[in-house]
């Protein structure tokens, strides 16, 4: 089962059902944390009510699927190759942070391109979305509705900014307004294997392939990443688990984005955000 959240001009925002062969999306009544929990414990679409007839896929905006209350999680340097990239070797345990809500941008909005950066880079990443605020540190997918693609946009040269001694300036690269894709809806976890899923990420830009991995490459599968981060602070119900970028990044290449640039990040079985680069924000 697909769920999308959705933006349509007579209706405002909403959850709905998609379906894609049939063009269509079906609101769903009730807030996020009254049917997810259903859905996340296996009850499927009988845990929704809806809330009016079917409305045109074609015809609606994809907003990030997360409410503006939940937070965004990132883990980071969960795939060795990527590490080399950075001159890195591989951590003893994962790593995680936090991304601005306001980041955050819809599967075929814009990608704002910020003033302060001359290196914006691309990662695409398999996001995981909680579904219940009960989290089973002996079964961590349980409390999983489903999945969802990321696109990680980072500003490299922010990234690196940090004062000596301090540390990566991970706010600054990873927070800017408008610029981190998240979409198109969310692929319930019943329509994968058990386990850690393990699917292919592409991304192309302009066509031209610059990242092309696997979820099987990661060094912490994403049962290992929500029980470390929910050891340090608490998942809430429609809180996203960023997991981590395959190799192929602009740091590693050399090949940064650039102003109009058309960016598809997909992953397998879930879909693709087609996001362009915006004209260079000024202020």
């Amino acid at each position: 089962m697909k769920l999308a959240r959705c933006e349509y001009f007579e209706t405002g925002v909403f959850w709905a059902v998609v379906d894609v062969a049939q063009d269509q999306v079906t609101p769903i009544s009730g807030n996020f944390k009254d049917w997810a929990p259903g859905v996340a414990a296996g009850r499927g679409i009988s845990s929704l009510r809806f809330a009016g007839p079917a409305l045109p896929l074609s015809k609606v905006r994809l907003l990030p699927p997360i409410e503006p209350v939940n937070r965004v999680v990132v883990a980071g340097a969960n795939y060795a190759k990527h590490l080399v990239e950075f001159g890195l070797s591989a951590p003893s345990q994962p790593v995680a942070f936090l991304k601005a809500y306001g980041a955050l941008i819809g599967a075929n909005d814009p990608i704002r391109f910020p003033p302060l950066t001359e290196e914006l880079d691309h990662e695409v990443e398999l996001v995981a979305v909680i579904g219940t605020d009960e989290i089973d540190l002996e079964n961590p997918l349980a409390c999983v509705l489903g999945y969802t693609v990321g696109n990680d946009v980072s500003a490299r040269d922010l990234q690196r900014s940090g004062p000596a001694g301090i540390g990566m300036d991970l706010f600054a690269a990873k927070s800017q307004d408008q610029t981190t894709g998240l979409g198109p809806w969310i692929v319930t976890k019943d329509e994968f294997p058990q386990g850690s899923p393990t699917l292919r990420l592409t991304l192309k830009v302009n066509g031209e392939t610059r990242q092309d991995g696997s979820t099987g490459e990661m060094t912490w599968g994403v049962d290992h990443l929500i029980r470390f981060v929910q050891q340090r602070s608490s998942f809430a119900c429609g809180d996203v688990l960023f997991t981590g970028s395959p190799a192929g990044v602009g740091m590693g290449t050399g090949l940064f984005l650039k102003e109009g640039d058309v960016v598809e990040a997909s992953v397998e079985g879930i879909g693709t955000l087609r996001n362009v680069v915006s004209k260079k924000n000024r202020a």
